[in-house]
């Protein structure tokens, strides 16, 4: 596909007759969408991933209902439907493109695609790692969050990530086991690391040391116990290389449905794969700007998965191809620090229609002075500004476009293609597990 391809517009829907979209450099500077349930706001999210799909964009969805991720297998285009589908078939079709989508759905167990956050990182990586994964966790539970916790929970992390087959799951076991963590502690680089293994938690009291990592062991606990959750996170090896599906433009769908996996897991690997992915944005520190293909993240509800370190992502993940569409129902959902970050970075922004509370604040977002035009706002009408020449653009009224139809009727087919190719079978996967829990090596072969 020409570069030409991905120049495109990203079109919004119509203003007085004529498109409305954004062009690259405005995608560069993220999209913020906002409306009540049943504006339209899953409608527009739904069409402008059907265009990054029909273009070749690498592109990825977050869909904490399921419903946006269900549908947007359907719109994968042909040309990328019959090719992903060509390892099943006898086909003259290019098999290059047979792994174009991985459909990541946790919920459904009989074959998990591992996600080990903790492995394969360069070392220089691993503090800035720790650090997000340990705020994904106290975005889950931040009124049960303390700083002796965050301590020994990060050094922790830290710790796993230079042992072999370290996954989550070797947490509980690295705690309270000391022999355990003496073979982990001979393959640690990091002198400060060990300092605090070797002579501050030795020297922790019994009594002490049961009361402090007590909390870590509940939190880690709770993760575990869903076995969705803990099939993904406990695999030693990734399944996904999610800096090389942003560089060869593949398409990653995460069906992270809150009623099949419950809200706080959820959550969690939402807020983990938010984390994943930034951090393959940031690898490419290593290829000149300019090489840098686009990569556009949609995560609906977002609030749902934002971290501490969100405001990091929306300033730094342009620079590196990444770009972010987040759609959510009401400003209350956002913590005061988590809006200041979404209006301070986002450049365009599309305003369905909101509540009484909320208009007077998003009028002032759009320099509109009348607020009351927001809760008159019929369904698929909404108040754009884009970005343009880097200013943002006079407040328009802008129709979206209605529900896109369905390329084809083989969803089934695609994701079962998907789990068959990226995912492990769950006996395989639990018999490992149990070994662990057994006292036997975690396994290093990704078969």
């Amino acid at each position: 596909m020409s570069q030409s391809d991905h120049k495109e517009l990203l079109y919004l829907g119509n203003h007085g007759g004529q498109p409305v979209g954004l062009d690259a450099a405005a995608r560069a500077r993220h999209l913020y969408i906002i409306g009540q349930t049943g504006t339209g706001k899953s409608t527009l999210l739904l069409n402008l991933i059907a265009q990054d799909l029909a273009s070749g964009n690498g592109c990825a969805l977050l869909d904490p209902h399921g419903d946006i991720a269900t549908a947007a297998v359907t719109l994968l285009p042909t040309w990328r439907a019959d090719d992903l589908l060509a390892a099943s078939a006898v086909t003259l079709l290019p098999t290059w493109r047979s792994d174009d989508l991985v459909y990541f759905d946790p919920a459904s167990l009989a074959r998990s695609i591992g996600f080990n956050l903790l492995a394969q990182l360069p070392e220089d990586d691993r503090p800035l790692v720790v650090e997000n994964v340990v705020a994904a966790f106290h975005a889950i539970w931040p009124d049960f969050w303390g700083p002796r916790l965050e301590h020994i929970f990060s050094h922790a992390l830290r710790l796993l990530m230079d042992v072999p087959g370290g996954t989550l799951l070797c947490l509980p076991r690295l705690l309270q086991d000391q022999g355990y963590r003496s073979q982990c502690l001979r393959h640690l680089t990091d002198p400060v690391v060990r300092a605090f293994w070797m002579h501050e938690y030795e020297a922790y009291p019994p009594r002490f040391r049961e009361e402090a990592i007590a909390p870590v062991l509940n939190k880690i606990g709770r993760v575990l116990m869903t076995p969705a959750i803990r099939n993904c996170l406990a695999q030693p090896t990734n399944s996904i290389d999610l800096r090389f599906m942003m560089d060869d433009r593949r398409v990653l769908i995460a069906n992270l449905s809150k009623g099949a996996l419950g809200e706080g897991p959820a959550h969690l690997l939402g807020a983990l794969l938010i984390t994943a992915l930034a951090q393959a944005a940031l690898s490419r520190r290593d290829t000149p700007e300019k090489e840098r293909v686009p990569f556009h993240l949609y995560v609906d509800e977002f609030q749902n998965f934002a971290t501490n370190g969100f405001s990091l992502i929306l300033s730094e993940a342009r620079k590196y191809g990444l770009t972010l569409t987040l759609a959510h129902q009401y400003l209350d959902q956002l913590p005061d620090r988590l809006r200041d970050a979404v209006f301070g970075n986002v450049g365009s922004m599309v305003a369905f229609r909101v509540g009484a509370k909320d208009a007077p604040e998003v009028a002032r977002q759009l320099d509109l002075k009348n607020a009351a035009a927001f809760k008159e706002l019929a369904n698929y009408r909404a108040r754009v500004s884009l970005l343009q020449n880097g200013m943002p653009s006079e407040a328009m009224q802008v129709e979206t476009l209605g529900p896109p139809a369905p390329l084809h009727a083989r969803a089934d087919r695609m994701t079962a293609h998907s789990q068959l190719r990226f995912g492990r079978p769950r006996e395989a996967v639990e018999q490992k597990i149990r070994d662990f829990y057994d006292f036997h090596e975690l396994y290093s072969d990704p078969s």
